[in-house]
């Protein structure tokens, strides 16, 4: 079974790409807090990049901005490919199925 459940912050404004096919997508990083402290009494946080297609890249980049919070429900897929020295690189990241808009820096901001 491949399920990931994600809760974290946008670190960058979402934007929407198109692809050769004409298939919209979008990809984002979120900062995720890890729920133990390390030996200097410090939250970790881990960095994961996400990736959205057609709906849900274009609900996020017209809803969600840079340091809003979002849940994303998806899987973990990994896959390889060759720069431009013909070096094989290799990339894991999570492909969101579905993201929820928790909060965002304006509505706290307004509080």
């Amino acid at each position: 079974m491949n399920n990931v459940v994600l809760v974290g912050r946008l670190i960058e404004d979402p934007e929407i790409l198109v692809t050769e096919k004409g298939k919209k997508m979008s990809a984002i990083t979120i900062a995720v807090h890890r729920n133990y402290k390390n030996a200097d009494g410090i939250y970790e946080t881990d960095f994961i990049r996400c990736v959205m297609w057609n709906v849900i890249a274009e609900n996020i980049c017209e809803y969600c901005k840079s340091g809003d919070v979002v849940g994303v429900k998806g899987r973990i897929e990994s896959r390889s490919y060759e720069d431009e020295k013909n070096e094989k690189k290799y990339i894991t990241e999570v492909v969101a199925e579905k993201v929820t808009f928790l909060s965002s820096k304006k509505q706290e901001n307004d509080k």
